[in-house]
């Protein structure tokens, strides 16, 4: 994360006590609000405050839902008694704790629209006098208002996008100071998918001095690389700086904190600006270190600013080393090395959080896809947090970043005003948060566009969006000109003709919006693609959407060598976008909301990871799914089982995913055959997946694959066998760091398992669990995406398949954790520690 911490930045400044630098900051205001300017003083060093710049604001809320009871409560009053009010630590997320509901609908996953109020109480430091003091949101969802002791300070009509509230006139330092914060869902028709509500990112509190660094004010490029050096640009952004004698100095390091280059500047002569962009001189980077999935190699970026000999502000960036290129010759290339994009394109919840943004949540579920050889997220259809992409920096992970869904002031779009109102407020914002971060490629504007003018956003103009993208692009370059921007296309051809239109099939033009992008995005149509090519052979296609139940066919169907890349639609199970009660979201997945992998996600695993040999066994459940069998291939979504308890006598049919030459089938140790795989492109929907028809079960026993190369050798093997009674609760943490910062998580399976270990499909008895010491309990989940129970707030709830995950969330004093479980006649207990945060 972006840091201000004193042992960061104070000893490089110490370093360079004789050096004079700079640094800017823009008046933090609402998005559509405007805000009275700040009373300033004296700049203050640096040194008063460097471990104060910024400082999460996330404990001790107090929270209360507006209801109609109390709909005329002066919630925002710094004199209303909050006592009842329960207390709570962020991020939260208020509407996944309302019951399930039918009238909520399925696009919002049947839960309620709501309102809710947030109220923190604080002590204004006298450290704070003649500072300007603001509280940064990450975000809320889905719109809101700040205010503080009273005064209304920010708004957000579109809470995806962060702000800074500006509450320096307003403090108090005689008494204590009430923060109140407004958050609602927005109208149901506001959001196509579920959007969660409340203060569902980190807040921080930031105090700076009237010369500072503005906000996203740190802008790092590399315009040159190369295996032996690197150049890396610098440009800060500095805001009161006139009269001040300002110069900037930056110090860059490498993993190691290593010094491997520096540069300084003064501010420019003869300008009346008060606020100024200044690039530093550029420094060399010998024998760079480059970024990539496969190495995320991250550089830091020490940047100070001097009024005069004193030093002002500060601020440490991290930041890539890496070289982007797209072109229709070969799609991308990273690092001057071809990559094909292997993504997942999904919503921003976190399965039993709901909308919650925690950053071990984040890590977990990127990690998860990188196992299975993902190398690529895009955003949809809005920006995700903050942290989102820090992590992915971290972990590895390619981003796509997205803003908007339609460009639409009425479909889709929740905001009190209008999307066409805000967009350039909007933009800037998102770009200059995310810029730094090496793992995102490109820029996308919009999605599903290119089939309603009233989606096309400014009107009157009447080509498609065209002249739209052409404005946000504009916009989206005065901040970064590095990436490509892109939109993600509706399956429709030119002139909007869909598939409800003869002409559909035959007519295979390019939409108008999808050739006037500098990278074309198109959500599905993945065997289109080349004659698309035919009538427009400088499309550089990125297919953003691609059918999970078409499962490898939209992989293969892609032009590898000279295309971007791809992304499953819905890899991984979301809420909302559910097609009928009482499902709660969208289910056609390869992951289970809890990251936990069907057996179809081995099928994406042995094309995405072709090199590591796999071989992975499913039970086609014949009373389950939405899906047909087909020519020994499994379209639609079937439900796929990964256990071998059926009803004595009965037959299965058992399908082999596999990425090697042939498959071996042993049913109690005796062979029932071999078969090749196919890995023709004549049927692209038959690559790496092999039908087994009426495999008896017997009295249950074992199945066992043998993958087997070209000449005959075993290269994997994959087993399943019939569990017993359950015998025993088995608790596994995932992981064993767990910092005690109030923030981290941890994840516990609970699994029910016969007398040698193996887990029970068949128990589903209510689990009870009771936590005490150094955590919490946050969410219980079972897997189950048609549950009408909740996951949170409950300390009993029936297990699924033998299964529970249970999600704990540390406290900020180290100590040990008491975990007990009980279910049925079994009972477990587990003894954890959390461990101080080392600085």
């Amino acid at each position: 994360m972006t840091t201000n911490i004193r042992n960061c930045i104070m000893p490089y400044i110490a370093s360079f006590a004789m050096t004079m630098y700079a640094g800017i900051h823009m008046p933090a205001q609402a998005q559509y609000q405007n805000i009275k300017e700040t009373v300033t003083t004296a700049n203050r060093p640096l040194a008063d405050f460097a471990g104060h710049q910024r400082t999460l604001f996330n404990f001790g809320w107090k929270f209360c839902q507006a209801t109609k009871d109390n709909k005329n409560t002066d919630f925002a009053s710094p004199t209303l008694d909050d006592s009842a009010w329960r207390t709570l630590d962020l991020p939260h997320d208020f509407q996944f704790e309302q019951p399930w509901s039918k009238i909520g609908g399925g696009a919002r996953g049947f839960k309620p629209m709501c309102e809710g109020w947030y109220r923190k109480t604080f002590r204004a430091d006298s450290l704070w006098r003649g500072m300007q003091v603001s509280l940064d949101f990450g975000g809320i969802i889905y719109l809101g208002d700040v205010y503080i002791n009273g005064h209304k300070v920010a708004s957000t009509d579109y809470g995806y996008v962060g702000m800074e509230a500006d509450i320096t006139r307003h403090l108090r330092y005689d008494t204590e100071n009430v923060v109140a914060v407004y958050a609602s869902t927005g109208p149901k028709k506001g959001s196509r998918w579920y959007t969660g509500g409340g203060l569902f990112r980190d807040v921080h509190l930031k105090l700076t001095n009237p010369t500072h660094i503005a906000r996203h004010g740190v802008f790092i490029t590399t315009p040159e690389v190369s295996s032996d050096k690197a150049t890396v640009r610098v440009q800060v952004e500095v805001e009161g700086w006139q009269k001040n004698n300002v110069t900037i100095h930056t110090r860059l390091r490498d993993a190691g904190g290593r010094v491997v280059g520096s540069a300084l500047s003064g501010m420019p002569d003869n300008t009346n600006q008060s606020v100024t962009e200044v690039v530093l001189p550029e420094v060399e980077v010998v024998r760079p270190s480059l970024w990539s999935p496969d190495t995320p190699y991250l550089y830091t970026a020490e940047v100070v600013i001097y009024a005069g000999k004193t030093p002002v502000d500060s601020i440490c960036e991290t930041f890539g080393i890496r070289k982007l290129e797209f072109s229709p010759e070969f799609g991308f290339r990273l690092n001057g090395r071809k990559l094909f994009l292997q993504g997942n394109s999904g919503h921003h919840d976190l399965g039993a959080l709901g909308a919650a943004a925690h950053d071990k949540a984040i890590e977990r579920m990127m990690l998860r896809l990188k196992e299975f050889g993902y190398n690529t997220i895009r955003c949809s259809h809005n920006p995700y947090s903050d942290s989102f992409a820090r992590i992915a920096d971290r972990v590895g992970m390619i981003i796509v970043d997205e803003i908007f869904d339609k460009w639409s002031d009425n479909d889709y779009w929740g905001g009190r005003q209008p999307m066409t109102n805000l967009w350039y407020r909007l933009i800037p914002e998102w770009i200059k948060r995310d810029r730094n971060r090496p793992s995102i490629i490109m820029w996308s504007l919009g999605n599903e566009l290119q089939i309603r003018e009233a989606w096309a956003g400014f009107s009157g103009m009447n080509d498609w969006g065209v002249t739209t993208y052409r404005i946000f692009d504009t916009l989206v370059k005065r901040f970064d000109s590095t990436r490509p921007t892109t939109v993600a296309m509706f399956p429709a051809r030119a002139g909007a003709i869909t598939r409800k239109q003869g002409e559909f099939n035959t007519y295979l033009v390019p939409p108008e919006l999808g050739c006037a992008t500098e990278v074309a995005s198109f959500n599905y149509q993945s065997d289109k693609y080349a004659d698309y090519k035919k009538h427009a052979p400088h499309l550089i296609i990125f297919q953003s959407e691609a059918e999970t139940s078409k499962m490898l066919e939209p992989y293969y169907n892609m032009d590898r060598e000279h295309s971007v890349g791809m992304a499953y639609w819905g890899s991984i199970e979301y809420w909302g976008e559910s097609n009928s009660w009482p499902k709660k979201g969208w289910n056609y997945s390869f992951f289970d909301h809890t990251m936990r992998p069907y057996p179809q996600a081995y099928l994406i695993r042995s094309a995405f990871k072709a090199d590591e040999p796999v071989v992975r066994i499913g039970v086609i459940d014949r009373k389950g799914g939405e899906s047909v069998s087909w020519n020994d291939v499994i379209v639609g979504r079937p439900t796929i089982l990964d256990h071998w308890n059926f009803a004595d006598g009965t037959t299965q049919d058992v399908i082999t995913y596999t990425n090697a030459h042939s498959v071996e089938l042993l049913v109690n140790g005796k062979s029932i055959g071999t078969k090749p795989n196919n890995t023709s492109d004549a049927d692209k929907s038959k690559r790496n997946t092999i039908l087994w028809t009426g495999v008896p079960y017997g009295h249950g026993g074992s199945v066992e694959a043998i993958a087997r190369d070209a000449d005959g050798r075993e290269t994997a093997r994959h087993r399943i066998e019939t569990a017993g009674q359950a015998a025993a609760i088995v608790i596994h943490p995932q992981g064993t760091a767990w910092t005690a910062d109030g923030m981290d998580l941890m994840y516990l399976d609970i699994t029910a398992v016969d007398s040698r270990g193996r887990t029970v499909p068949t128990f589903n008895e209510e689990m009870t669990v009771d936590i005490s010491g150094a955590a919490s309990l946050v969410a219980m989940d079972n897997g189950d995406h048609y549950t009408d129970s909740l996951f949170n707030g409950v300390t009993t709830k029936p297990m699924k398949g033998g299964r529970m995950l249970l999600i704990m969330r540390s406290k900020r004093e180290a100590g040990t954790v008491d975990v007990k479980v009980k279910a049925g006649k079994m009972s477990k207990r587990k003894t954890l520690k959390t461990l101080k945060k080392v600085l």
